[in-house]
């Protein structure tokens, strides 16, 4: 399809949603951790930074770390930090940044109340009901870009939906950027496995914006998820993309991986206290970097079975990981990343209630992001056509939720008591009449007949009216307009960074 051509339907409704729109919390945050609590999980977070330390494998970094007063073990990597120096890099974090992508209506603000939700990222393997279970690949790629972008209650793109292996791994990054940019007008996470790959998002989304990557510096367009590898450590990949996105101030999102019972302890003060030690280390490594660089607290906790050992997503003790670690973001005046997970590993029953469980906590926890909100099964390892379209019905119930109720004197409907007599119904009041089309929620996927209505209309479940949804979105996907001198500039870069990738250059 042509960039700025219509879809392929013609005729009848088009598919139920909500409009873009910026989703504001209005509600007070749930906090279940007393202060003297978080205090003592601060604290003892502070002395695994100035006692034990952090494995940080990239010299450049050590560097960096060092000149900001940090003690830096050369033989063993260590790096320990006195909480003066964490208080100084704190000091300078900003507490909210906007995040423009190359649709300027598409701004996202992060921090304070606001709420976005990001496609799956990461995951090497695709699945749908009609094709079943394959290795990621670009067409599915592009499918995906294609779904985040028809469906508003899809806010960013997160790293890779799907990684295509056809492609070269040392450049498939570009063809994956390059269809965020082409395919969408969303902002998107750009990989930070090295310094190359960071820059090559940086400049890509400066060449649609008609802007340098220096001019970015103060207008973010894109962001990064830095996992760290715990228990403390970060790799010299991962310290050094970051570096590169601090330097142009792009935001980072340090996200331990602090899976209780096997990457942290099996205690969830414990973990808590683990995950805040990683993320106050990235956070002072960014701002070594570049102080003002934006920085997201991102919490990734949550349990493993002890049985098998294989992670699990949704858990009680992921919901409160996830309030928890939202108290400790507010704690340090940080704007809040996490995600609403799923061990299933199929499109059904047990995948949304472990989403829901987990949303329920980003929410009650005032995630600014939630990452993998769209699309995630397999405990990640593989992005859902049918989950994505299961997601977004549960996104767009959250973000219906989260609209405060309205109570004037309209809104009140005393009229309406006094035109309705004793034993009636209100179905043809005027003040019904006045509000019936947009009274409630339309719903995407859910069901609402009678059970031989349901019937007639093929008896069919959520999952499989999930695959007719995501087909027929992709008949009515509109691809966003690019000036034909923009994508030229696009391509020539990309062209110029295979060949000096080819050429040896990272």
């Amino acid at each position: 399809m042509r960039p700025g051509s219509r879809s392929r339907r013609t005729g009848g409704a088009r598919l139920p949603q909500l409009p873009w729109t910026r989703v504001v919390n209005p509600y007070a945050p749930m906090e279940i951790l007393s202060a003297d609590q978080i205090e003592a999980i601060h604290l003892t977070s502070l002395r695994i930074l100035e006692e034990i330390g952090i494995e940080l494998m990239s010299p450049a970094a050590r560097a960096a770390m060092r000149a900001v007063g940090a003690e830096v073990d050369e033989t063993t990597g260590t790096v320990r930090l006195d909480r003066a120096v964490v208080e100084r890099a704190l000091a300078t974090t900003p507490e909210r940044f906007t995040l423009t992508s190359r649709n300027p209506a598409k701004q996202l603000q992060m921090g304070g109340r606001d709420m976005a939700f990001g496609l799956v990222a990461g995951p090497p393997f695709v699945h749908d009901c009609e094709r079943g279970r394959r290795a990621g690949n670009l067409a599915d790629y592009r499918d995906f870009i294609k779904l985040a972008q028809h469906f508003n209650a899809i806010h960013i793109i997160g790293n890779q939906v799907c990684a295509p292996i056809e492609l070269p791994a040392n450049s498939r990054h570009l063809d994956t950027y390059r269809t965020n940019l082409v395919y969408s007008d969303l902002s998107f996470h750009c990989t930070a496995i090295g310094a190359g790959r960071a820059r090559d998002g940086i400049e890509m989304m400066a060449i649609t914006r008609g802007l340098t990557p220096e001019q970015m510096v103060d207008s973010p367009g894109v962001l990064t998820i830095i996992s760290v590898n715990s228990p403390r450590r970060f790799d010299e990949a991962m310290a050094d993309g970051l570096m590169m996105m601090a330097r142009y101030g792009q935001p980072v999102v340090i996200t331990p991986f602090t899976l209780m019972g096997a990457m942290a302890p099996v205690s969830l003060a414990a973990a808590l206290a683990q995950q805040n030690a990683e993320i106050l280390f990235g956070l002072t490594l960014a701002q070594a970097v570049r102080p003002g660089a934006p920085v997201m607290y991102g919490a990734f906790t949550s349990n493993v079975d002890m049985r098998s050992g294989a992670p699990a997503f949704g858990t009680p003790e992921n919901t409160k990981a996830n309030i928890a670690s939202g108290q400790l973001a507010r704690r340090y005046r940080l704007p809040y990343r996490t995600s609403n997970a799923s061990a299933s590993n199929v499109a059904d029953a047990q995948g949304v209630y472990e989403t829901e469980m987990s949303l329920w906590g980003a929410v009650l926890g005032h995630c600014n992001l939630v990452y993998h909100a769209a699309g995630w099964q397999e405990g990640g390892l593989v992005a859902s056509f049918e989950k994505l379209v299961l997601d977004v019905e549960m996104l767009q119930m959250m973000i219906e939720f989260l609209k405060p109720i309205v109570v004037d004197e309209a809104e009140l409907g005393f009229e309406a008591q006094q035109q309705v007599a004793p034993g009636g119904h209100f179905f043809g009041a005027p003040h019904t009449m006045a509000r019936y089309e947009h009274a409630f929620y339309q719903p995407l996927v859910s069901n609402w007949q009678n059970y031989e209505n349901w019937q007639l209309g093929g008896g069919k479940d959520a999952t499989q009216r999930a695959t007719d949804i995501w087909k027929r979105a992709l008949e009515e996907y509109e691809q966003p307009a690019l000036d034909p001198a923009v994508l030229e500039a696009l391509d020539a870069y990309i062209a110029r960074r295979r060949e000096a990738i080819g050429g040896g250059e990272p």
